[in-house]
């Protein structure tokens, strides 16, 4: 089987990024299926988790240029993008690129900038290239953007439009540590932080391997109309004001042939589907306000969908 001649590789990245990210498994493999796919990751969770950790150590472990934007109320859409300018002696344009130009891109604390410079990352992660002044430049591949966020209503944030969520593969959740865990942290934390010994075990040429192994990952009929009949089940249902996409689908259908190439097959299964069916449906649903005061969250929604649609009789 083709597809498990990557295993050690996504071993190898794993454990490297284990080193310095304790007791986070789930998370760490969410992130490098991002990766694999082609797709971008949104962490969110409150401060302190290791949310930028996690994406600098992916960073650490993978030989991929590499910029970060920390991400405030003053930071302008051409930090992003980049400028043109003209140059004094020649007096021609100069384009000056910005941080996006990188193979990954860390936007950091992204909902404590305003709308108008998150919309900045809106060309760039769906076409893979960005417009200034007319002329488009091309984003160097493999191109990834991995975004930190705090939960909206932390004070200083701005909630990120629909259209911006749209374009992350899945949201990603760190968790607290269990008291073991924290202790290892304390452990490993005692002098300076581990982050500068991470050293590559993967380069950019490995994740394009991926990319096209990705590819060759067969789908039946059958599991793909269990994912679109998961997502027909969040459009009518009545807690739902804003269901899942087509593109969110197919986000569904690619991170599930990432689950299966992170476990050595060339198959998808429905309990791969049913693995990424919160990362990636979750934060592309909006409900109804009702459904708020009651405490009721997409999750809660997805969960139903999961016990209402039946799986493939030829997988049960």
């Amino acid at each position: 089987m083709a597809e498990s001649v990557y295993l050690d590789l996504i071993k190898a990245i794993v454990k490297n990024i284990e080193t310095v990210i304790i007791g986070k498994r789930q998370s760490i493999e969410h992130l490098l299926i991002c990766l694999m796919c082609g797709g971008h990751a949104l962490i969110e969770d409150v401060p302190g988790l290791g949310k930028t950790s996690l994406v600098s150590a992916l960073a650490g472990s993978v030989e991929m240029s590499f910029q970060r934007i920390q991400f405030t109320p003053d930071v302008l859409p051409s930090d992003v993008t980049g400028f043109t300018m003209f140059h004094m002696t020649t007096g021609e344009k100069e384009f000056h690129p910005g941080a996006v130009m990188s193979q990954m891109v860390l936007a950091d604390e992204i909902n404590r900038t305003s709308p108008k410079t998150q919309s900045a990352l809106l060309q760039a992660m769906q076409e893979k290239q960005v417009t200034v002044d007319g002329t488009t430049h091309i984003l160097p591949q493999p191109f990834m953007v991995c975004a930190t966020q705090n939960p909206v209503g932390l004070t200083g944030t701005y909630p990120l439009p629909e259209a911006q969520l749209d374009r992350f593969l899945m949201r990603i959740s760190m968790g607290y540590p269990s008291s073991a865990d924290e202790i290892t942290i304390l452990e490993k934390n005692r002098g300076e932080g581990s982050l500068a010994d991470v050293k590559p075990v993967a380069t950019a040429d490995d994740v394009l391997a991926m990319q096209k192994a990705i590819e060759g990952v067969e789908c039946a009929r059958g599991v793909l109309s269990y994912i679109v009949e998961l997502a027909e089940f969040t459009r009518t249902h009545k807690d739902v004001s804003l269901g899942i996409s087509p593109r969110a689908s197919i986000a569904l259908m690619r991170a599930s042939m990432g689950v299966a190439l992170m476990e050595g097959r060339d198959y998808v299964l429905p309990d791969d589907v049913q693995k990424m069916v919160k990362p990636v449906f979750a934060h592309r649903m909006v409900l109804q306000a009702q459904a708020y005061v009651q405490n009721r969250d997409a999750g809660g929604v997805l969960d139903e969908a999961l016990q209402a649609t039946q799986v493939p009789a030829m997988y049960k």
